[in-house]
């Protein structure tokens, strides 16, 4: 006799009789009511979008984060419980950095993608194992945006543990208007330029709120083997001119008014 939903659910490890993992879809929905993000990839490089709720005119909105560097030349953007993300970045922080001084060398996205679905299936461990992170599994997805000797790369990685590669997505409350809107806008020989305008107009268009300089969050990625001179350039002059960086907000008002 085949135990209801509701019982098949209490545990995050136990399968139901139609080979479905509630838990893991229960947090994959969380994910659908966080913040709309996008992300696009282009021949220069990457450009990460975020919307960022302000719920009151008293919250400082230079406080709220949803894009965080993991390394200079990667980072990633944010859709659901910010905490869970927090821990899956600070994972892949000390990931990218036992890397470069394991093997003297940045380490690939891919690996840094692999590295988080790794962690993101060890939830329901024994309380006893003190690798133990989660007794659930994490409540948030990610856009990982950086760029290697393939050039410039976008992942995304969910909380059933798998990461894929994309051209551009979007995720978050708004991501099935978004990533429409990204069908039918996106190609391949983009600017870094036209992915930041493109990025916003797709928020702008899932946002309740007036889009501005306040209310999103952007940074890119550039793509350092496009550059002219790169095999002139030293290790650290590279990083300098073409790391990930996060747009401030007067370069992101600049943008606004392109649009």
């Amino acid at each position: 006799m085949f135990l209801t939903r509701s019982e098949y659910d209490r545990g995050v490890n136990t399968f139901s009789p139609e080979g479905r993992l509630f838990q893991v879809e229960y947090a994959m929905e969380a994910i659908k009511l966080g913040s709309t993000t996008v992300g696009i990839r282009t021949p220069h490089g990457v450009v990460l979008a975020v919307e960022k709720r302000v719920h009151s005119p008293l919250l400082e909105s230079a406080s709220i984060e949803k894009i965080m560097e993991i390394d200079t030349h990667l980072g990633c953007a944010m859709s659901g419980l910010t905490a869970d993300a927090r821990t899956i970045i600070d994972h892949a922080r000390v990931t990218a950095q036992n890397h470069s001084f394991t093997y003297d060398e940045k380490i690939k996205v891919e690996s840094v993608a692999q590295a988080v679905c790794d962690l993101a299936l060890r939830f329901g461990e024994s309380v006893h194992d003190e690798e133990a992170m989660m007794s659930r599994p994490f409540g948030v997805a990610l856009l990982i945006a950086g760029n290697d000797e393939l050039g410039p790369q976008l992942y995304h990685t969910d909380p059933s543990g798998t990461s894929m590669r994309y051209d551009a997505k979007a995720i978050g409350s708004g991501s099935e208007a978004a990533q429409s809107e990204l069908q039918d806008k996106w190609h391949k020989q983009m600017t870094l330029q036209e992915a930041q305008i493109l990025t916003l107009r797709v928020l702008k268009q899932v946002m309740e709120e007036k889009l501005d300089q306040h209310n999103v969050q952007v940074a890119q990625v550039h793509s350092v083997y496009s550059h002219p001179f790169v095999h002139c350039l030293t290790a650290s002059q590279v990083t300098a001119e073409k790391g990930f960086e996060i747009l401030d907000e007067t370069s992101l008002k600049g943008v606004i008014e392109l649009m």
